[in-house]
């Protein structure tokens, strides 16, 4: 079986490299934005779609222009990169994946650029260094060693540090998955709840240092824009969302990875994250009901990471020999799982569950675990389907707010 990994280090580039790279980034970036523009005037005046082998050719007029002769410093597999981003960037959008592609803002978005060419990449694994073109050779600190032949190598930066990520690919045995299947409701009170009875506190790293980021944030209000000491409050800001950031992915990869080392089939909701996060805030005409309760709401939600979450629970799954199944996530937490009876009044409040029906009682969380695992088994099993919910309607495709506090 072949596994493709990406191995991030922190890099510790020279003063002239890391004004290169910021070149560099800012060539892609500029370079980026100037193909959206074309696609947008080439769309208002009737033209077709100019594809990606078109567009490359148009950046070479670009590169020897007298307007941009600064392109040429930047190396050219970089910049192809940048153009052929914004050919996928399109596909997704054609095929309903993605909104329409927006412009890139020199710091709004994080630089990056990417070197596809392993031959043109040399990595020196037992010094901890690295040669990429037009930069020579870097450090980084090697924390761990990258296994498998590198396919590409991504350079990014991030709460002002630079950092290298390198793609390998490697030949591994196929391993075959142990430990049994489970169900998981994810939530907000509880950030995972499993069908045999544990649960898994949220983190809520965005909670935490809120007070602490509003403070820095109304500094940095008071400042002068672009001002020295508005740089050095914005870059105390940037540092606060990287600590949040970073928190909440060491959590979330620590939980993915713990489940889908101990489970061989895993049955996860299969939540609109960005429906249930709207806005209800609703128009002047008709404006919304709650609006400071359900932004609470929202940046609880976001707080969490379940859709990344997900990503990671699927891609570790299989690298373990096991199998991952998403399931329609509707009234999970308002059926009983034994008597299959759904009704609105069997969600007491946010822990407790009380079949009106039957008279059984859990927590919410827990019933809502057990009846993930009963439809993803089923769709498993023998590709039945999982739309067991209220019989007096068709079952929605996303959860009740009630099923996520």
């Amino acid at each position: 079986m072949q596994v493709l990994s990406a191995f991030r280090y922190e890099l510790m580039p020279t003063g002239e490299q890391a004004r290169k790279m910021r070149r560099f980034a800012g060539a892609c970036r500029f370079v980026f934005n100037k193909a959206l523009a074309l696609q947008n005037e080439n769309y208002r005046n009737g033209g077709k779609f100019i594809g990606k082998f078109s567009m490359k050719k148009r950046f070479t007029e670009w590169r020897n222009s007298a307007e941009t002769p600064w392109l040429a410093d930047a190396p050219r597999h970089p910049v192809d990169e940048a153009i052929l981003d914004l050919d996928r960037a399109f596909a997704n959008f054609f095929a309903k994946r993605a909104d329409f592609p927006c412009f890139k803002r020199k710091g709004q978005s994080a630089d990056s650029f990417r070197f596809p060419d392993p031959k043109q990449i040399k990595l020196d694994r037992e010094n901890g260094r690295i040669s990429l073109p037009k930069l020579g050779y870097m450090r980084y600190r090697n924390s761990r060693t990258p296994l498998g032949d590198v396919r590409n190598v991504t350079v990014s930066s991030k709460g002002g540090k630079w950092f290298v990520s390198i793609l390998t690919r490697r030949e591994v045995e196929q391993p075959v998955a142990r430990g049994p299947a489970v169900g998981i409701d994810m939530g907000i009170a509880r950030f995972a709840a499993l069908s045999d009875g544990s649960h898994v506190d949220p983190l809520n790293s965005f909670k935490k240092h809120e007070q602490r980021l509003a403070k820095y944030q109304r500094r940095m209000s008071r400042k002068t824009k672009f001002s020295s000491n508005w740089k050095k409050a914005k870059a105390r800001v940037q540092k606060i969302h990287t600590g949040i950031a970073n928190a909440r992915n060491d959590f979330l990869h620590k939980t993915s990875t713990t489940i889908s080392k101990n489970h061989a089939l895993v049955c996860i909701e299969d939540l609109r994250i960005g429906n249930m996060s709207k806005s209800s805030a609703g128009t002047v005409e008709a404006p919304g009901k709650k609006v400071s309760q359900k932004s609470g709401l929202n940046r609880a939600i976001l707080d969490q990471g379940w859709f990344e979450f997900r990503r990671q629970i699927e891609y570790k799954t299989a690298w373990a020999g096991g199998f991952t199944v998403a399931v329609p996530a509707a009234y999970t937490s308002q059926t009983r799982p034994c008597c299959g009876h759904v009704a609105k009044e069997n969600r007491k409040t946010q822990a407790l569950f009380a079949c009106v029906l039957c008279g059984h009682t859990a927590n919410a969380d827990h019933v809502g675990a057990i009846n993930v695992l009963e439809r993803g088994q089923r769709l498993f099993a023998c590709g039945g389907t999982a739309q067991s919910g209220h019989p007096s309607k068709q079952e929605p495709a996303e959860a009740t707010q009630a099923e996520l506090v």
